[in-house]
């Protein structure tokens, strides 16, 4: 099931009314403080304070607190869509697909660093939590992890990717960087973590590169642990039969 599909389904029940725009004001201020205190930290109360409402009044558009965490986390997962997915399956089938996904992940997890990725941070709260926010969450980040595979094994059938090259582990170790990422910035504050998620994706795509297209596994390995000058291709080893110095000095002394 494609991520789409799956929004589609989290959100049927609780798709608001057309024209209401008050409904959509409320998650909007929602989701600005699910962001910056946790799903778990959004309340009626707070919600009603910050809109200025009754409690009665948001209510009246919600039936519990639970529906409206749903609503919240459905919003942000379809503005997910709209800034990642969507405009990375208009680029061509294959390595320009996924670099263009991985590409727009990190441009919408630069500009979240400020207010927190909602999609992590609930990973997070609800990962040993029974109920429907667990639920929906589990079916948004595993349909987002089927996203990933399915592009990495166009760019595998496109022959842009090795085709030995396991698409399950590949999903792993790109999310595991999204992961750090995120927390080396929110929690130590490193100013450089998307940099290094950028060069780390940038070197397992290119270990994961197809032979002859100057990504193979063994060459990334090889220049990640060479010293400066200490690669194969700086020093020339002599050809069989060829005629070194040490050789011609030896030569020279035998005959004397």
């Amino acid at each position: 099931m494609t991520l789409a599909t799956t929004l589609r389904s989290l959100t049927a029940p609780l798709r608001p009314r057309k024209g209401d725009a008050t409904r959509a004001a409320i998650v909007e201020a929602a989701l600005a403080i699910a962001r910056r205190d946790g799903l778990e930290g959004l309340t009626i109360g707070a919600l009603a304070d910050a809109l200025s409402m009754s409690k009665s009044g948001v209510f009246a558009h919600f039936g519990s607190r639970e529906d409206l965490q749903l609503a919240v986390l459905n919003e942000y997962a379809a503005r997910f869509v709209d800034d990642v997915l969507r405009p990375a399956v208009r680029e061509p089938r294959g390595l320009p697909r996924l670099q263009a996904l991985l590409d727009n992940w990190l441009e919408l997890l630069g500009r979240e660093l400020q207010q927190g990725c909602l999609l992590i941070a609930g990973a997070s709260e609800y990962d040993d939590r029974e109920g429907s926010l667990h639920d929906a969450m589990v079916r948004i980040v595993t349909a987002w992890k089927g996203e990933l595979l399915r592009a990495i094994e166009g760019a595998r059938s496109e022959g842009h990717l090795d085709r030995r090259v396991d698409a399950d582990q590949l999903v792993f170790e790109i999310y595991g960087l999204m992961l750090v990422a995120h927390q080396d910035a929110r929690l130590l504050h490193s100013g450089d973590s998307l940099q290094r998620a950028r060069t780390a994706l940038a070197r397992l795509l290119a270990s994961a590169g197809a032979p002859g297209r100057g990504g193979r596994a063994s060459t990334v390995r090889r220049s990640a642990t060479a010293s400066p000058g200490d690669t194969p291709t700086s020093r020339p080893r002599a050809r069989a039969g060829s005629s070194t110095p040490a050789a011609r000095r030896t030569k020279k002394t035998s005959k004397e």
